[in-house]
């Protein structure tokens, strides 16, 4: 067993992902990373309480006969692969051995290397491809008279536990609505009267980056987030004939078809950035797609950098220019007491709690904030074989809404929102940040 040494103090530093390289598809030189890393997680085990990656590796080395790493069959380390959903938490917020420590562990990346290799050798069930074909179920569930169908079956009960015997969606597990008026129809008409006014970095209009969950599943988070830039001054347009960013296979392993996402996106995001456009997205695993993975991936493209340095979360985007002056806070109304969750792939941006800091320049609004991982994950949340255990994750958020009796919650992912509302079971239903702030400006 390895035995742990002074952890590294210096910020974390990410190496590419190599993932052209020969040596990144070779099995044994995979397994034997695995093993090396196991072994450190094992001696140290900071991690147990982020997800069941760790509990899985560690109850797998406890009932070893060595009680070591080398005592765990490598066929089972795909098991504790399986409970990986890339959230980076170990990573940027635990782990004492990643680089520039003389260990260089990624224990997130050395998931998705093993996802990759999988996915490449065995494929994928029809279920997950499915479930991260976002672009085309949204596209064939939000046909007209189509979309009420598929609306309405999501909520009967036989047909839900059909889908759970067949298909390996879990019965209980939350399944977005589909519209057929989406994001991009709604918004394709306006058009802006706001002149843009740079401030620090942001240069006073954005692009809406809509993506496949604000598009077809909330086309409101895209509304509000309309109203406040416009209420702010900053002029609005959309990114038309944008693709999925590709963080749904990215979690499948299928790199390929990132690649292909994202050779249809980034030309689009870099014309409209040449055009003077800040771009901007709703959802924190999308921006963390083109902030993070697709620079690690693609680390010598420079539109991809250029992308990377010019796409922004909302409420980043909105507090940058506060420091210049550029926020009005003509708030109408306050919000009372709000817990607010902090989504994973928001923390790991490594911006601060720029929506905390926005909402608690509302007068007469209290924020408690919780920085616990909701377990939800995209599709780790919806499958039969993990939703038990996903809900085991977003019980400490569950419990700590319900303790403090807040007169709203709220997280900055759709998706980690739905999952506490299904932890909760009450009746209520979380508010998108976006859609607080509209409501405190009284627009």
């Amino acid at each position: 067993m390895a035995i742990p040494k002074e952890g590294n103090l210096e910020a974390p530093t990410r190496h590419p992902l190599n993932w052209k390289e020969p040596q990144f598809w070779d099995e044994d030189a995979l397994l034997t990373e695995m093993e090396r890393s196991f072994d450190i997680c094992h001696g140290c085990r900071r991690c147990v309480s982020l997800c069941h990656s760790f509990p899985t590796l560690f109850d797998l080395v406890d009932n070893s006969e060595t009680m070591e790493v080398d005592g765990v069959a490598k066929s089972d380390y795909y098991k504790v692969v399986d409970h990986c959903y890339l959230c980076d938490l170990c990573y940027l917020t635990k782990c004492p051995y990643v680089p520039p420590h003389e260990w260089n562990l990624d224990f997130p990346h050395l998931m998705l290397r093993a996802k990759a290799v999988h996915f490449k050798k065995q494929g994928a069930r029809v279920r997950d491809k499915l479930l991260t074909s976002t672009d085309t179920v949204g596209q064939l569930a939000g046909i007209p008279v189509i979309v009420q169908t598929v609306n309405m079956v999501n909520k009967i009960k036989p047909v839900r536990k059909l889908m759970d015997t067949v298909m390996g969606i879990h019965a209980d597990a939350v399944i977005p609505q589909y519209h057929s008026h989406t994001l991009q129809k709604r918004l394709r008409s306006h058009v802006s009267s706001n002149i843009e006014k740079p401030a620090g970095r942001t240069r006073g209009k954005v692009a809406l980056f809509t993506t496949c969950y604000g598009n077809f599943n909330e086309p409101e988070l895209g509304e509000d987030l309309l109203a406040i830039f416009e209420h702010n001054g900053i002029a609005v347009t959309l990114v038309n004939k944008e693709q999925c960013c590709g963080m749904p296979k990215l979690e499948l392993g299928d790199l390929d078809s990132v690649e292909q996402a994202k050779n249809k996106n980034i030309p689009r995001l870099v014309k409209l950035i040449d055009d003077g456009w800040d771009i901007v997205g709703p959802v924190p695993s999308c921006v963390l797609m083109f902030k993070q993975e697709l620079p690690l991936m693609f680390p010598d493209d420079q539109d991809v950098i250029k992308v990377r340095n010019h796409i922004f979360d909302p409420f980043e985007y909105l507090m940058l220019r506060h420091k210049h002056d550029q926020l009005k806070t003509d708030f109408k109304q306050g919000l009372g007491k709000v817990v607010y969750h902090v989504s994973c792939h928001l923390r790991v941006q490594k911006i601060g709690l720029k929506t905390r800091e926005c909402l608690q320049l509302i007068p007469d609004t209290e924020i408690v904030t919780i920085e616990r991982c909701s377990g939800h994950d995209g599709t780790y949340a919806v499958k039969s074989e993990y939703h038990e255990g996903s809900m085991k994750i977003c019980r400490p958020v569950v419990n700590k809404i319900k303790k403090e009796e807040p007169d709203v919650y709220t997280s900055d992912c759709p998706m980690a929102g739905q999952q506490i509302k299904n932890g909760l079971k009450d009746g209520s239903e979380p508010q998108h940040p976006l859609h607080l702030l509209r409501r405190a400006y009284g627009i």
